[in-house]
């Protein structure tokens, strides 16, 4: 019956424009509305000098940090827990590529920026 008075005054498809606009201003916020993850690549940087050092910007919501908590990650803060996750991609990146995991790679550092975002370099 609700569903039925949205389509008959147009609310859906209002709700439907709203939604599509804040996916395309803003996709943590759309994700986030819809109950869906989100993590993304803000920023990254390489420093000229060495190119073993630079950082990536990333940026997630709860439902990314529940995601991870559902797939065994653990940790202290979020950021800790996002930082496993990024070793396990980079690590994996590596394996697919042939590449040895026991090399000279430098670190990984992790600067909370904010709640939901931080700088990995």
């Amino acid at each position: 019956m609700k569903n039925l008075l949205k389509r008959l005054m147009g609310i859906d498809k209002l709700e439907e424009k709203k939604q599509k606009l804040l996916e395309e201003t803003d996709p943590k916020a759309a994700a986030t509305a819809k109950g869906e993850p989100y993590i993304a690549v803000i920023d990254t940087q390489v420093n000229p000098d060495n190119i073993k050092n630079g950082f990536f910007e990333l940026d997630w919501n709860n439902e990314f940090i529940e995601q991870l908590l559902d797939a065994g990650y653990k940790g202290e803060s979020q950021e800790e827990i996002v930082d496993k996750w990024f070793r396990t991609i980079v690590s994996q990146m590596l394996q697919e590529d042939g590449q040895s995991l026991d090399r000279e790679m430098g670190y990984i550092n992790v600067i909370p920026i904010d709640k939901d975002k931080s700088e990995v370099s």
